[in-house]
């Protein structure tokens, strides 16, 4: 068992796993996410399509990346993108350092999608905030943020990165 920091176990049947509590954590921004490009008059977007935006405006801008990032097949994340690029969301533009491969950058509309949704997103954390502690934010934040150290099992999921940096 790797008990790098010498701390006390986690108690072995704690009332709820932790990967429950981080999906409904992820639901409850996602969720709050929709609300908030919809009242900026958005349509809505499908869970996949809000994690592909979030992703691109972290960087990440090739279709085999955000496949890997997210766990899902190149197939699905390209029609994810045609249908972004449909509603004039994003475009696909060659990749000057790879000529097999496109680059996936917001267009106009998306740029201000990405701006609204990023607003959104930190007016959630302030809400979340109020509601369970600035204290408890900083913490849960700190400990996200942290280097978690190897996989258990060191083993990955093929095709699946690691980590997003």
């Amino acid at each position: 068992m790797d008990n790098q920091n010498s701390q006390p176990p986690v108690q072995d049947e704690p009332q709820e796993l932790l990967m429950r509590g981080l999906l409904r954590a992820y639901y409850w921004m996602d969720e709050s996410l929709q609300n908030g490009l919809e009242r900026a008059g958005y349509p809505p977007r499908t869970r996949t399509q809000t994690m592909i935006l979030i992703n691109i405006a972290n960087g990440v801008a090739r279709a085999a990346e955000l496949a890997r990032v997210l766990g899902v097949s190149r197939q699905a994340i390209q029609q994810q993108i045609n249908d972004l690029e449909k509603d004039d969301i994003v475009t696909q533009i060659p990749d000057p350092n790879d000529k097999r491969a496109n680059r996936i950058v917001f267009s106009e509309r998306g740029a201000r999608l990405i701006h609204s949704a990023m607003g959104t997103l930190r007016d959630a954390e302030q809400v979340l905030a109020m509601r369970i502690g600035y204290d408890s934010i900083e913490a849960l934040r700190s400990a996200l943020s942290q280097d978690w150290g190897r996989i258990v099992g060191d083993k990955r999921v093929p095709g699946r990165k690691r980590t997003v940096a």
